[in-house]
């Protein structure tokens, strides 16, 4: 339960640190978020933050949605999210404000989700790492083929959940534990450690891990440790 971002994925590069160590980084644009809606447990049942991202024309605008930016005196965008959050966070916040990247530091873990590329009709080879078949010795037009699926008379039928052919690819994924190793405050950028799900252009969400790692807890906490470490460590 904590506020993020939506954005769009720039593309991948690499920066360098002091050391001279290359990082692969992906860019993304986070610029631009502004709050469309407060949703408080009295009105709606639950703490949650509406955000918007992008632009989007006039003319492609319905009339509820045209509204309801106009309502929060916000730039129609073309993607609407929201992030459930506390209600400390939802104090400081009203129908629109900017988010920035100020909410994020150097170094913060971050879950990242997107809708992954799409490939298409795969084969089990391709889509569940299936070892081809042999090449000869007998084996004739099954150098791909996934083998048998199914068994005798008993049960006589194919198991649902088999791994088969199919659709691969263009599904929402979210990918965990991402690191930030820069902020761009003035171009509202962020430089992610890694690869992120989805292609060149595709809307992410950024919101802060909910796994708990050492560089989310505070520094007094990671330094003293829990007190089942220090009557384990005497």
């Amino acid at each position: 339960m904590s506020l993020g971002l939506v954005g769009r994925k720039i593309g991948m590069t690499r920066i360098f640190t002091d050391d001279g160590h290359s990082q692969p980084v992906t860019v993304l644009d986070v610029s631009n978020n502004r709050v469309t809606q407060i949703k408080t447990p009295d009105t709606d049942g639950y703490s949650a933050v509406q955000v918007t991202f992008g632009k989007r024309r006039a003319s492609r605008v319905n009339k509820p949605l045209a509204g309801h930016f106009a309502k929060a005196a916000v730039e129609a965008g073309h993607i609407i999210k929201e992030f459930r959050v506390t209600d400390e966070q939802l104090s400081t916040l009203k129908p629109g404000a900017a988010v920035n990247t100020e909410i994020f530091q150097v170094g913060q873990k971050v879950d990242i989700t997107g809708i992954t590329i799409g490939k298409g009709f795969s084969g089990v080879i391709k889509r569940h790492h299936f070892t081809s078949n042999r090449a000869s010795h007998g084996n004739s037009k099954a150098h791909n083929k996934p083998g048998s699926i199914g068994m005798c008379q008993d049960p006589g039928r194919v198991f649902p959940g088999k791994r088969m052919a199919g659709h691969l690819g263009n599904v929402r994924k979210t990918t965990q534990n991402l690191e930030v190793l820069r902020i761009d405050a003035e171009k509202g950028l962020l430089l992610i450690k890694g690869a992120i799900p989805g292609s060149r252009g595709g809307d992410v969400l950024v919101h802060p891990s909910f796994k708990i790692t050492s560089i989310n807890q505070p520094a007094s906490k990671v330094a003293g440790g829990s007190k089942k470490d220090k009557k384990a460590g005497s």
